[in-house]
């Protein structure tokens, strides 16, 4: 089963891939992770990636959907991916979609973590009260939500198109956002 975990930052879809990967043996396919990764094995693509990293810019879709591809054959293995930050745009959803089409496999569900950006910005907030994470920072965090709002939430039509939507509440409890997400699943023919 692959499935994408859909929300803004700080929505809680790194928890519940967690709990996926504990639970269900699923393979977490987190950009951010991979990003991080590849720039910490320096690697050719690693150095390309931390130079356009630290001139602030976007890394690309080509190199961001080539990370995902390289990943695909360990998550076959373990019966499914997790994908948690990705796609963020319509092209990286299409591209996807295609990928997985030329290996005969296809994203199951979507699940899609409702939550209230008012409510999100204020755990974020004490959070960094508290921890002074720097990817805490409210005026980041600010950012970050917006970019999400404007670029990746438009991905929902595509998605509910296909009838591979699912929302849940993410404003509750972790387990019961837990619970909500195994019905999702529960839902799904493979």
């Amino acid at each position: 089963m692959n499935l994408i975990l859909f929300g803004p930052p700080a929505a809680g879809k790194g928890t519940q891939a967690k709990r996926l990967v504990d639970g269900r043996g699923m393979v977490q396919l987190s950009t951010g992770d991979m990003l991080r990764a590849a720039i910490a094995s320096g690697s050719e693509l690693g150095q390309k990636v931390a130079g356009i990293m630290q001139r602030g810019e976007l890394v690309t879709d080509e190199i961001v959907i080539g990370l995902i591809e390289e990943r695909l054959p360990e998550t076959e293995a373990a019966g499914g991916a997790i994908f948690d930050g990705f796609p963020r745009t319509l092209a990286q959803a299409q591209a996807l979609d295609a990928m997985l089409a030329r290996r005969g496999s296809k994203i199951d569900v979507v699940v899609r973590l409702k939550v209230d950006d008012g409510v999100l910005v204020d755990r974020v907030a004490g959070r960094f009260a508290e921890s002074g994470r720097p990817d805490d920072n409210p005026e980041s965090f600010r950012v970050r939500l917006d970019a999400y709002n404007t670029q990746t939430a438009p991905l929902l039509p595509y998605y509910k198109g296909q009838g591979k939507l699912v929302e849940v509440d993410g404003m509750a409890a972790i387990d019961q956002v837990a619970r909500g997400i195994d019905e999702a699943l529960a839902g799904v023919t493979v």
